[in-house]
């Protein structure tokens, strides 16, 4: 049947018109299922011809509910397969109309593929939405929310539910957000402006503050008219705000910020991300008095009431804290009874409560309170005490770094074993005497050798040495006045300040020191006659330079040594033949290292764990025939100043591997030989090949050595010592950190340094038994060299019980008069030998005994 011969439903012309107008498709099927009309939009739909359709079979249409028996009505969005094979989603409604006893249906078309592909889109976009971690939150132009995701529920506590139709300022926005900030953002979005981003306090459901940054933009449409607000907000409460803090801190103690502006500077930062808080921080001293260090919004008055305070168990709350080392909170300061006596002050300023954190030191002393005052009654919230946890931790890492640095500052320019100010603070004491010398009046400068002093180290041993220079120091503080100064070079060398003395008042001192020292002293049950050599320079007569007036009252007391000891020498012109008695020392060391003088003894080192040898250490010694023995005190600096050190270091270094190769070859079995070597050598790009070159002239291994370095040999010249270091290292070659503690070490670069073994200095043992202090340093450097993997050897050990101690604190390895002093070569082979019998005796006696016990078990079984 064409579709001519196919009855047309008579419809008005007009009807007709604007069902051809129409964008959906409409379709009408007569009750034969037969199509009788296919608009313009059907043919669109369907991508058939109008010729093709009318009078088919609705079948042709590929729409089922046509094929039901009867037809029902029908309403619903369907996959259409075209039948070109092409696939459309189209909405799809079906209408029954009876007309003159004859029912026809119309069925209506509309093409919404593309909806339905936007809505997959927003699905997919609500599902990653609600996978990301950062909340979602979209706003119309009025700011009144219309979406949020479920990271928004995880933070502020409201469903979807709850946000949708509210304004967004009203859901977190609180007391202490930044409502401009956000403002004005928006209105430059509303303008046609950039995104952008701020940083604002917010307010969970349960009105607990949270930092966030909202990244703010807007949905424009095709007009470039905004639509929609969009808000990706980030919790950074921890990322960021408490980081901040842990950032302050941190940058503050490495640009040595005093601690009073490290304080402030915390609490600042702190009231910044609380604003409803007033902060103070308070050190407590060791008498349990409390001082400011930080309350940058308190008054000067305020702070200065606190000072000095008392701590106890009714002192307000920060002194309660302290008292307690327990947290304490005064919800009410107007009747809290803490508070009773020191409430009228603060109320005045308007504060209403506090709360006080103590502030502890790792040995669990409590070294400060950490305090939030607030200004109406009430209790810290969550994030307030997020905070304070923070702010307890960083404050006790800022007082204890400070303290230690203070008290590392003060050791820099005192000396160790007597309290004496060093040679760096001597320098300072003299400038600032000169400084202050009036016109016609004088500066007198004495300087002190103990004369023999090696006979007591050599004889009685270091700690009787020590107990010797702590006494001498003593006698000679109780010979000068109370405006003179006493100080200690190092090793036994002494100067005494004279502010406003003249040659003849200098030269009274001197021998009034000389008198006293007369009277012998008792080093344990010891009588000792002790005496000194002086040299006395004057300002300006003598020089008006600090070096000058130094070298002439060493010339002065080399004179006075010259002149049989235990006297003094008033600087002369004369004397200038010092230069020439110290040309003659230079000379004769540099004969005695052209001619092989120069010796090496060797001290050995003792591991703790078993008694084994860990190695030896070999030292410089100088025996001169007209001078007799020169101690290194006196030679190794001499060798520095002149410029022989570098090569005294080299030849130690040759003379040590030598020896060692000889002991190998004899079957000694000596691990390893430590030789000192000084900055000096260090900045020697070469050393490292000169060493290569050693090991393969004796052929020996580079582990057999290892070099011993002050620590100023990696914080002067640190780059190009580093280098040397590393080359040192990459041959096999240990390196040692000798006196260990007694410089500027910095831990964050020691981690870095290629470093095997750190030696804890000879001046910590002599009171390592009983002095809390020397035991905690030794401690200290025992952890630090465990924690980084090397070696810690203890010099100077003397007595059985400073073995007992470090043993137990874990030191690897001792050295001392315990067990032997340094010894030439053919007298430390017999120590060594006898040494080793000693330990297989022991061995042998633990095995009979073990062998004892075994035979007794198995009789009584």
């Amino acid at each position: 049947m064409s579709a001519s011969d196919c009855p047309m439903t008579e419809t008005p012309e007009v009807l007709l018109a604007a069902l051809e107008c129409a964008d959906d498709g409409i379709v009408i099927v007569d009750s034969a299922h037969r199509i009788t009309h296919f608009n313009a939009g059907a043919e669109r739909i369907w991508k058939l011809a109008r010729a093709d359709v009318l009078g088919r079979d609705a079948e042709l249409l590929a729409l089922k509910f046509l094929q039901a028996e009867p037809v029902a009505e029908f309403s619903n969005e369907i996959s259409l397969v075209r039948r070109d094979g092409s696939r459309i989603r189209a909405a799809i409604s079906l209408s029954s109309i009876a007309s003159g006893g004859v029912t026809h249906h119309v069925v209506f078309a509309r093409d919404v593929t593309a909806e339905a592909e936007r809505r997959v889109r927003i699905g997919l976009l609500h599902a990653v939405s609600d996978q990301t971690n950062r909340a979602v939150m979209i706003t119309d132009t009025e700011q009144n929310i219309v979406y949020v995701n479920s990271a928004f529920t995880t933070l502020f506590g409201y469903t979807s539910e709850e946000a949708e139709g509210r304004r967004a300022g009203g859901l977190i926005a609180g007391r202490h957000t930044d409502r401009k900030a956000v403002a004005k953002l928006v209105k430059r979005l509303m303008h046609g402006g950039h995104r952008g981003e701020v940083e604002a306090l917010a307010y969970d459901k349960d009105g607990e503050e949270i930092w966030v940054c909202a990244r703010i933009d807007a949905f424009r449409d095709g007009k470039g008219r905004v639509k929609h607000i969009f808000a990706l907000i980030e919790d950074i409460t921890e990322t960021k705000q408490l980081r901040s803090l842990q950032q302050l801190i941190m940058s503050s103690l490495a640009d040595e910020v005093p601690i009073t502006d490290i304080a402030g500077r915390l609490c600042r930062r702190v009231e910044e991300i609380a604003p409803d808080v007033v902060c103070s921080l308070l050190h407590v001293d060791a008498a349990g008095l409390l001082h400011p260090l930080g309350g940058p919004s308190l008054p000067e008055d305020y702070s200065r009431a606190l000072d000095g305070i008392a701590i106890g168990p009714d002192v307000g709350s920060c002194g309660t804290a302290a008292f307690y080392g327990e947290p304490v909170l005064a919800t009410d300061l107007e009747t809290d009874p803490r508070w009773q006596p020191y409430k009228a002050m603060p109320l005045e300023l308007g504060l209403r409560a506090c709360w006080s954190t103590p502030i502890k030191a790792k040995d669990g002393r409590v070294i400060a309170t950490f305090a939030f005052y607030f200004r109406e009654p009430r209790a810290p919230s969550n994030w307030h005490r997020r905070i304070v946890e923070a702010c307890v931790d960083l404050g006790a890492f800022a007082i204890e770094r400070k303290e230690a640095r203070a008290e590392i500052a003060r050791l820099a320019y005192h000396d160790i074993l007597t309290g004496l100010p060093n040679r760096a603070q001597l320098r300072n004491l003299i400038t600032t005497a000169i400084d202050a010398c009036p016109t016609g009046s004088h500066v007198a400068l004495a300087f002190l050798d103990v004369d023999h002093f090696k006979d007591v180290n050599d004889t009685l041993g270091h700690a009787a040495g020590d107990e010797l220079l702590i006494q001498l120091a003593q006698r000679l503080r109780e010979q000068i006045g109370p405006e003179d100064m006493l100080g200690r070079l190092g090793g036994d060398e002494f100067v005494i300040l004279l502010p406003q003395r003249n040659a003849e008042s200098a030269e009274r001192v001197a021998a009034g020191i000389t008198d006293a020292l007369a009277a012998p002293l008792r080093l344990g049950s010891r009588q000792l006659q002790m005496s000194v050599s002086i040299g006395v320079s004057l300002y300006p007569d003598h020089a008006t330079d600090i070096d000058t007036l130094m070298q002439q009252a060493d010339a002065a007391m080399y004179m006075a040594k010259q002149a049989g000891r235990s006297t003094h020498r008033l600087f002369s012109a004369e004397m200038n033949g010092l230069t020439e008695q110290r040309l003659a020392l230079i000379g004769a060391l540099r004969r005695a290292i052209a001619e092989g003088a120069l010796t090496l003894s060797y001290q050995p080192q003792i591991r703790s764990s078993d008694g084994a040898i860990h190695g030896v250490e070999a030292l410089a010694r100088w025996h001169d025939a007209v001078l007799g023995d020169v101690s290194p005190a006196k030679f190794i600096p001499l060798a520095e100043e002149c410029g022989l050190i570098e090569q005294i270091g080299l030849w130690s270094v040759r003379e040590a591997c030598r020896q060692m190769a000889i002991w190998r070859r004899a079957g000694l079995n000596i691990p390893c030989v430590s030789v000192n070597l000084s900055p000096i050598n260090f900045r020697n790009v070469t050393l490292a090949a000169r060493l290569k070159d050693i090991f393969a002239e004796y052929d020996l291994p580079a582990d057999a050595l290892m070099l011993e370095i002050t620590e100023g040999a990696f914080m002067q010249d640190s780059v190009a010592a580093l280098e040397t270091m590393n080359a040192i290292r990459e041959l096999g070659v240990g390196l040692s950190v000798d006196d260990f503690g007694t410089g500027y070490s910095s831990l964050s670069r020691l981690a870095h340094l290629p470093i095997r073994e750190l030696k804890i200095d000879r001046s910590f043992m002599r009171d390592i038994e009983k002095n809390a202090g020397a035991l905690a340093i030794a401690t200290a450097v025992v952890r630090v060299g465990q924690g980084l993997g090397m070696t810690v050897v203890a010099e100077g050990v003397e007595t059985e019980g400073q073995r007992r101690t470090l043993a137990e604190l874990g030191c690897d390895v001792v050295q001392g008069f315990l067990y032997a002093p340094a010894l030439p070569p053919i007298a430390f082979e017999r120590w060594l030998i006898e040494h080793c019998a000693e330990q297989a005796r022991a061995m042998l006696g633990r095995l009979d005994v073990a062998q004892a016990a075994a035979v007794a078990v198995k009789r009584s079984a």
